[in-house]
């Protein structure tokens, strides 16, 4: 995954995880592009979104609160490129109501910015997801911090599909 000229990345590891759906590719393209889809699944387990602005397209804002039982995150992804239904491309960051780019609320040294890259691919009537992530214009401590997180990141990506997963049974 390359970042454009304008930013810096420190060499390290990429966080990555796979998952086989059982869903057929186009309609996990949509699940993961649309916002209807989203604002029914996306963040860690327990947690409602709610969905302020989500322009899917190349520079398009995707900004979101996430409630959960004893707290409230906002984010936000800068959309890189839509491939339908091949690729989504974004840049991650955690958010303020007014769509700030601000620092992890509970972990200071976390990346400001991280580039994730979704690819789906078919496997017959299933599609194989990856996830890549990877921090941008960070330092070493942010990389480090990253890299010492992808327990935690495995932890929550599953949970998110997990929610996703269950959202498409309602689907089908």
């Amino acid at each position: 995954m390359a970042a454009d000229s304008k930013e810096t990345t420190i060499p390290g590891k990429t966080f990555e995880m796979t998952r086989v759906v059982n869903a057929p590719r186009d309609l996990l393209f949509k699940v993961c592009t649309e916002r209807e889809h989203l604002a029914h699944w996306w963040g860690p387990k327990g947690f409602a979104l709610d969905v302020f602005k989500f322009e899917p397209k190349s520079g398009g804002v995707f900004h979101f609160k996430m409630s959960g039982p004893s707290m409230e995150m906002w984010g936000k992804w800068i959309i890189r490129e839509i491939k339908a239904p091949e690729r989504l491309v974004f840049v991650s960051c955690f958010s303020d109501p007014d769509c700030g780019s601000t620092r992890h609320p509970m972990a200071p040294e976390w990346p400001l910015e991280t580039l994730c890259t979704w690819t789906f691919e078919e496997q017959g009537a299933k599609t194989k997801l990856t996830i890549q992530a990877v921090p941008i214009n960070a330092s070493e401590i942010e990389r480090k911090t990253f890299e010492d997180g992808f327990e935690s990141m495995k932890g929550g990506n599953t949970g998110m599909l997990d929610n996703m997963e269950e959202y498409l049974k309602t689907l089908v």
